[in-house]
């Protein structure tokens, strides 16, 4: 064998070993990545499991209900009332009261006949007075964590609910019961309400959408000042800074009113009002340009029903549009 033919064998060699070697590199890449990987699957599936555990330890089928639905009839027939039911805690979030909530915002999402919700307490006095504080003394840091990541996922379900959400509030909506309450699309409250995210004062932060939702409701530098100073608001004050719609009287009043504007949104297409629902709450999260294009898609939606077709004739022949939601 000529020494050219040997260097080039050298060569040839030195090259095989050079592609196995960055095979391998690869390959443990690859591994190391799935491993990672099956780490995170793991993980998740932990931290369901550890959920699911926490909420068993305080759930039971035989405990009466903490937050009920029912379906108006007549003219405000397709409207939801989703009533909290806890009044002995305030209506505190327990983990029952939540559960509940789950159930029906379930229902909110898959009932097609339903058109508008509003969400009020069942005991006048109390809307939600936030947390329920005694429930979490026994639990560890890990369960509280998990206990809130569950209300946050939990209100904003609500948030995203297809149809319109309006809140009734009647007394205490502090913490959670704000987060709950700034989930829904319209706040009334009454003149003995209270409004306030006051987690700093307990050297916690609003966590179940609080430091997310204020902001984009009433501005930046105005939600840093109530949530870093606690503060607690009056209706009217609330209702300046555009976190309440209207502010009423009384508990009879609110919920009046909150029909009111049911009624004005049952009038309107089905298809049409969830539509502009979804581009409202899917544009507010994204640059303008975005948000534009989420309108169009929208758009499209509601250009290709037999709402659209109703809604044109019932103008031209000068009746009441009779609405199908198709």
């Amino acid at each position: 064998m000529t020494t050219e033919n040997s260097d080039k064998q050298d060569k040839d060699t030195q090259n095989q070993l050079f592609l196995i070697d960055k095979l391998d590199t690869f390959n443990n890449q690859n591994q190391i990545k799935n491993y990672q990987k099956l780490q995170l699957i793991i993980y998740k599936k932990k931290r369901k499991q550890m959920l699911n555990r926490v909420l068993r330890k305080f759930f039971s089928s035989g405990v009466e209900r903490q937050c009920t639905i029912s379906y108006l009839d007549g003219k405000n027939q397709g409207v939801a009332l989703v009533e909290l039911n806890n009044p002995s805690k305030r209506n505190a979030l327990s983990n029952k009261l939540v559960a509940d909530l789950k159930e029906i915002i379930h229902e909110l999402n898959s009932n097609s006949n339903i058109r508008v919700g509003i969400l009020r307490s069942k005991t006048p006095g109390m809307f939600c007075a936030g947390a329920d504080l005694k429930e979490r003394l026994g639990l560890s840091n890990f369960q509280t964590e998990l206990l809130v990541e569950n209300l946050r996922n939990t209100f904003d379900a609500l948030y995203r609910v297809p149809v319109p959400m309006i809140a009734a509030i009647d007394g205490p909506a502090l913490g959670g019961g704000l987060e709950m309450a700034i989930s829904c699309d319209i706040r009334i409250a009454t003149k003995k309400s209270l409004l306030g995210l006051p987690e700093t004062a307990l050297a916690i932060i609003p966590g179940a959408g609080g430091t997310q939702k204020l902001p984009r409701l009433i501005g930046v530098a105005k939600a840093k000042e109530l949530i870093f100073t606690a503060a607690k608001l009056s209706p009217q004050e609330a209702l300046e800074l555009g976190i309440l719609n209207y502010v009423e009287e009384d508990y009879d009043s609110a919920y009046n009113k909150a029909l009111t504007i049911a009624e004005l949104i049952l009038k309107n297409g089905p298809i049409g009002v969830r539509a502009a629902k979804a581009a409202i709450n899917l544009g507010s999260e994204v640059d303008l340009k975005t948000g534009l294009e989420i309108e169009k898609m929208q758009y499209t939606k509601v250009a290709n029903s037999e709402d659209r077709i109703e809604g044109l004739k019932a103008f031209a022949e000068k009746r009441s549009p009779v609405y199908k939601g198709i």
